[in-house]
């Protein structure tokens, strides 16, 4: 048989200010195994991807089964669906020869999202400034910390979209505008401190929180305890702070100010390799040989976006 193992890192998306254009890849894996032949029937997200990506690529297509282990929580706001159709992807392209660069890949991923900012993480690794498909990736030192305060409720991408208003008061967006401007120079030049203060939004968060209920104090709770802010992660149901330090501190704040039955915190930091293959198994040696050179230059159908 002919198999790839892909790991690809969770997400956490929009940083608050910055919706669908900020996004920031996390030490979080879904690992997909991607097995050529058949084998048990793949889901509707699975199929859908592979007709994408064999159409891309102009490839003939195989038969194939998949497999999704991994930490990644689904509907939480942490990109699971991305991880599974960027795994997926590049899994097929692996098989298929590599056909495909990882811009091509990351392109189809984010048609197949309907949104960018969690799937050029997933593909690229880092901090990511996405416009359209042009992407900006900048390394994230280990230094900085992220805090999870994961609910033991998911939040549907389509209800929590609904939500949103049509227009939005033109001072508020200049201030989200300025706040997602200097969430972006703070990652670029890693002066992180500059963090501080700049992740208050009013495009989402305000009216998400209807679903959430104690995402405010959750948030002002993990500030309080020293995080340079917090926010909604995606679409939620996840809250994410970010500090340079007493990171243990930050998240028992979190879990406090929550109050909330089931609900964990995770802390962990950026990832910064995106997708990448954990193994090739049984590829015939022609194959594996070009793929080298070419190297040196069950929870399918459930996931959903995370904005």
């Amino acid at each position: 048989m002919q198999q790839v193992t892909v790991r690809v890192p969770a997400s956490t998306s929009n940083l608050g200010p910055g919706f669908d254009c900020l996004g920031v890849a996390l030490r979080l894996y879904n690992d997909v195994t991607v097995s050529r032949g058949r084998g048990e029937a793949v889901g509707k997200m699975a199929r859908s991807a592979a007709a994408a990506f064999f159409k891309r690529a102009k490839a003939r297509p195989f038969a194939f089964s998949c497999i999704i282990t991994g930490d990644v929580p689904q509907s939480r706001g942490l990109g699971s669906s991305v991880t599974v159709r960027a795994g997926l992807l590049h899994g097929l392209n692996e098989l298929a020869g590599r056909p495909l660069q990882r811009g091509a890949i990351f392109d189809l991923c984010a048609k197949l999202e309907g949104h960018p900012d969690n799937a050029a993480p997933a593909c690229y690794g880092g901090f990511n400034v996405v416009r359209g498909t042009t992407v900006q990736m900048f390394t994230v030192s280990a230094r900085l910390h992220f805090v999870l305060l994961i609910p033991n409720f998911e939040i549907a991408t389509a209800k929590a979209r609904t939500l949103l208003p049509a227009r939005i008061d033109r001072l508020k967006a200049v201030e989200n505008s300025r706040n997602a401007c200097a969430i972006t120079a703070a990652f670029a030049s890693r002066e992180y401190q500059n963090l501080r203060g700049a992740f208050s939004d009013h495009l989402h968060q305000p009216f998400r929180k209807k679903l959430i209920p104690f995402l405010d104090d959750t948030i002002a709770a993990a500030q309080s305890a020293g995080a340079l802010g917090a926010f909604l992660s995606g679409s939620g149901s996840t809250i994410c702070a970010i500090t340079l330090g007493s990171a243990d501190k930050v998240a028992r704040a979190m879990l406090r100010a929550a109050d909330s039955s089931g609900a964990q915190t995770l802390i962990t930091a950026a990832d910064n390799h995106g997708a990448r293959i954990l193994q090739i198994e049984n590829l015939p040696a022609a194959l594996r040989a070009a793929m080298r050179a070419g190297r040196k230059s069950k929870f399918e159908n459930s996931h959903e976006p995370a904005h």
